[in-house]
């Protein structure tokens, strides 16, 4: 029986490298004329076609804004291919459901979140917009302006109770400052 000699990378140090080829990697560069940058997104060159274009991230979001899933297709078909789509990819918006919190970038609460909806807001607007929004609305439900009206008057302690919410965040946020400390 002959012995099986013993590789020679075995503990330490590791005799050899730790790659295994030295070659030089294959990086696929944009196809944007003039860009250097790695071309690592794929993008359809025409609609039912499986060629691509290879953009950098910055190229590959510039040539997605413009571009129609739905362009040289008539009504009938770029409804039926919507359905499908959306049969295929319910899953994913049924899940939203589950989250732990709503839309948003984090930044915000829950019940921040709700207080913007009830003033009728986007999740990003600042404090400004909210005072203006707020204003607004009461001005419409205010029990000075609709006296002897119980609708406007519960629709008035909610505006109030959602700017409230809104006005103790801000001043949270700029108690703590920028940096959030």
């Amino acid at each position: 029986m002959s012995r099986a000699r013993r590789s020679s990378d075995w503990g330490f140090p590791r005799w050899r490298g730790y790659e295994g080829g030295r070659e030089a990697a294959n990086i696929r560069m944009c196809d944007r004329a003039g860009c250097g940058e790695p071309g690592n997104c794929p993008a359809p060159k025409s609609p039912n076609s499986p060629d691509r274009w290879y953009f950098c991230q910055a190229h590959a979001a510039e040539y997605n804004s413009g571009w129609d899933y739905f362009a040289g297709l008539d009504k009938e078909e770029a409804a039926s291919r919507e359905k499908a789509e959306r049969q295929t990819h319910s899953g994913y918006h049924e899940s939203a459901y589950y989250g732990w919190t709503g839309s948003g970038d984090g930044t915000r609460s829950r019940d921040e979140m709700r207080a913007l909806e009830v003033l009728e807001l986007e999740s990003d607007a600042d404090f400004d917009m909210i005072k203006k929004a707020w204003r607004t609305k009461a001005k419409e439900v205010h029990p000075d302006v609709r006296p002897n009206d119980e609708a406007a008057a519960k629709a008035f302690q909610k505006l109030q109770a959602a700017y409230d919410v809104l006005r103790v965040a801000e001043e949270r946020r700029q108690w703590k400052g920028p940096a959030g400390l």
